[in-house]
């Protein structure tokens, strides 16, 4: 049996965006704030861009950044291992429209996302934190749906999957009075055939995905 190569942090890096938090003392705010990204320096073209939030070990990108070659995709996880692993498997494939970031998701879309400049933002099966001391971080609040909406371009795409039910009730019913968002049928979206580990797993498993498709309302 043969191990996979694993490859360098140097090699890796073209695949890395170095955007983490400050850390700061508590009650400190950084002398200059941080800037929103422009994604033309970014991907060094002008193409559509989509965001993963939580891509873990990184299959839906390595699917999509292969059938889209045309769009460009962030995606972000907070855990670093899962970070490295994603790099290393899209590395072997050599895109060019793959970046990613070990960074929190909230803070991230409130400080270096710039308004009107993202196509889609997806996020799929988020961990949905059960315990009551852990609510807060729950990742689906008014606030991180604000910054969707305000991220997303006039018809750009929220998508949002999970297999439990109670944080899609839930979930839906934190979007539902974000006035920049809209409900959508489930098809408005396809992805052809792209999933997550996790979906494909449930899916063999036999169970139900919980998919809700919102569009960013036009200003006028």
């Amino acid at each position: 049996m043969t191990r996979s190569v694993r490859l360098s942090l140097e090699q890796l890096q073209p695949y890395l965006l170095d955007v983490p938090p400050p850390r700061l003392p508590p009650g400190q705010v950084p002398s200059e704030p941080p800037q929103p990204l422009r994604w033309s320096e970014v991907f060094g073209s002008d193409q559509p861009v989509e965001i993963e939030v939580g891509f873990g070990k990184g299959a839906f990108l390595t699917q999509v950044c292969q059938s889209r070659p045309t769009a460009h995709f962030l995606g972000i996880e907070i855990e670093r291992k899962y970070v490295l692993m994603a790099a290393g498997r899209i590395a072997k494939l050599a895109p060019k429209n793959v970046r990613l970031a070990c960074t929190d998701a909230k803070w991230f879309f409130s400080n270096r996302v710039a308004s009107s400049s993202v196509d889609v933002v997806h996020v799929f099966f988020p961990d949905p934190w059960w315990k009551n001391r852990h609510k807060k971080r729950k990742l689906m609040s008014p606030d991180f749906v604000a910054d969707i909406g305000r991220v997303l371009k006039p018809g750009g795409i929220f998508h949002f999957k999970t297999d439990v039910k109670d944080y899609f009730e839930q979930t839906q019913i934190v979007l539902g009075p974000e006035p920049t968002l809209r409900e959508e049928p489930d098809s408005a979206y396809g992805l052809d055939g792209a999933m997550t580990n996790f979906e494909r797993k449930y899916r063999i498993e036999g169970r139900p995905i919980y998919r809700a498709i919102y569009s960013k309302r036009d200003a006028s």
